[in-house]
């Protein structure tokens, strides 16, 4: 369980992002777990606070069954200059196709956080509609 101050600093975070950036972030909850909508995608924020580290996941899309050699090239060459400071990543268990960054909690400071959520946005709003038309929306 995370110390109140640390839950407390990063909801602090949380509440300035929502208010500079303009959408609507609640508050982590029990779990350390909030989202925030940009466009068409959804960006779970999780903070791991016993791992020391912060995930955001963007789902994807379901990896399809068919062209899936295609699909990985793509994402790798994606990955290559495209996603920033963020990677898309395929879950062994799902096989869904998620975007993802994963930062530590030491140094991570406001002005960071802000700019890995904006880009894991910017990146995920762009890239999950051009994923599923090409390779099919499941």
């Amino acid at each position: 369980m995370a110390d109140s101050s640390d839950l407390d600093r990063f909801n602090d975070y949380l509440a300035r992002f929502a208010r500079l950036s303009g959408v609507a972030v609640a508050p982590l909850d029990g779990e350390g777990y909030t989202q925030v909508v940009r466009g068409s995608a959804t960006i779970g924020i999780n903070v791991l606070f016993e791992k020391g580290f912060i995930l955001l996941l963007s789902p994807m899309m379901a990896a399809p069954a068919r062209n899936q050699a295609e699909l990985y090239r793509t994402l790798l060459e994606l990955n290559y200059l495209r996603t920033e400071d963020a990677a898309f990543a395929i879950d062994r268990e799902t096989g869904r196709v998620y975007l993802r960054a994963l930062r530590s909690l030491d140094l991570l400071d406001f002005d960071q956080l802000c700019e890995l959520l904006d880009t894991v946005a910017r990146v995920a709003d762009e890239w999950d509609d051009k994923l599923r038309c090409q390779f099919g929306a499941a």
